[in-house]
């Protein structure tokens, strides 16, 4: 579970300052997936951040309750000064989990052969994607955070093997999802929210969520 009680965040732009929510309360229930609307430059990714711990509110308080992923595509946490094999062994031990699992695990999915003994800094910027989803999909979650969509790659076996591992975790997990995009909703979710001008307003279906940002 994730509750927002009385949450405000804003910045400053240099001119004016922005408001990404104002006093909002609400709560992501295990079980009950959930879908947000937000025009681009409204603070989708400030949300899904503030959601998992990788960013505070100016005020009020944030509850969590559940495993919480990072955001889908997130790339903080590694060091690319090391290998692929260094950060799953590290990113293991601070889950409590096994390495040699979460080694295997990553070995297997990404099939990145002897790339996976080098520096993350010399991978490219799609063997730095499948390694990333990979390894979060090697951490089991109760709440899978995604920001815009699935990270993609250009590698047809791996998106196959991820997409494979990813709809049964989903099957299993809630799933809150934010876009500017009404479709992109629809594969992970029924009800929904629009964030517009600071405020989160909740809708029992993502349809009358659709009508109300389309036409406000």
């Amino acid at each position: 579970m994730i509750e927002f009680r009385n949450v405000s965040k804003s910045f400053w732009t240099g001119q004016q300052r922005k408001v990404i929510l104002d006093q909002a309360s609400f709560r992501v229930e295990l079980g009950k997936s959930i879908g947000i609307l937000a025009p681009n430059g409204t603070g989708k990714t400030t949300l899904i951040n503030m959601m998992c711990g990788l960013e505070k509110p100016d005020e009020g308080e944030i509850m969590r309750s559940s495993k919480i992923s990072f955001p889908l595509g997130f790339m903080g946490g590694l060091n690319n000064k090391h290998t692929a094999t260094e950060n799953c062994r590290y990113i293991a031990r601070l889950y409590k989990l096994e390495p040699d699992y979460v080694e295997a695990f990553c070995r297997y999915l990404c099939n990145l052969e002897e790339y996976f003994d080098m520096p993350i800094a010399t991978y490219s910027k799609g063997m730095r994607a499948r390694f990333m989803l990979a390894l979060l999909l090697a951490l089991e979650f109760d709440i899978y955070l995604i920001d815009e969509g699935m990270p993609q790659s250009t590698d047809v076996e791996f998106n196959k093997k991820a997409g494979s591992v990813l709809r049964d975790r989903l099957q299993k997990s809630t799933v809150v999802i934010v876009s500017h995009q009404a479709d992109i909703l629809e594969a992970f979710c029924d009800t929904a929210a629009v964030l517009r001008d600071g405020r989160l307003s909740f809708y029992d279906t993502l349809e009358e969520a659709k009508q109300v940002y389309n036409y406000a």
